[in-house]
């Protein structure tokens, strides 16, 4: 899993609790205390997705494109992080049993991590981490 997963949460969720207002990269970036130009790669990522749109100019921003429980996490970590949990193997001894099969034997198992990683987040959506923000206030 990278950054960009939960800079796209921390993104979305930012413009579902503001529903009637266009939000700037700047202040989406202050929020997530990151550079303007990394929630831009993000946003862009959302945007071409269809989870968000943008306005140009004055008074222009990005909103949330969807209703808020069509978006789970699952959708967001397909577009943002898909075969993160793939084994990153060194180039090993092919003449070794170990070292011929390691990165076939672990790329099985972690594929089906991610499978059952799936699974969880497509649970929860943006409007549920909405929801558990509003509980924290």
């Amino acid at each position: 899993m990278n950054s960009d997963f939960t800079l796209a949460i921390h993104s979305l969720t930012l413009l579902a609790l503001q529903p009637d207002r266009m939000s700037t990269s700047e202040y989406i970036a202050e929020s997530a205390g990151v550079h303007p130009v990394r929630i831009r790669k993000v946003l862009s990522l959302l945007k071409k997705h269809g989870f968000i749109k943008s306005k140009e100019g004055t008074g222009g921003g990005f909103i949330f494109a969807l209703d808020l429980s069509e978006v789970n996490l699952w959708d967001i970590y397909k577009i943002t992080s898909d075969g993160a949990l793939q084994p990153k193997c060194p180039e090993s001894n092919e003449q070794c049993i170990v070292g011929a099969n390691m990165q076939s034997v672990l790329f099985t198992i972690f594929l089906g991590a991610e499978d059952h990683l799936g699974e969880y987040l497509k649970n929860y959506t943006i409007r549920e981490i909405v929801d558990l923000i509003d509980q924290k206030q």
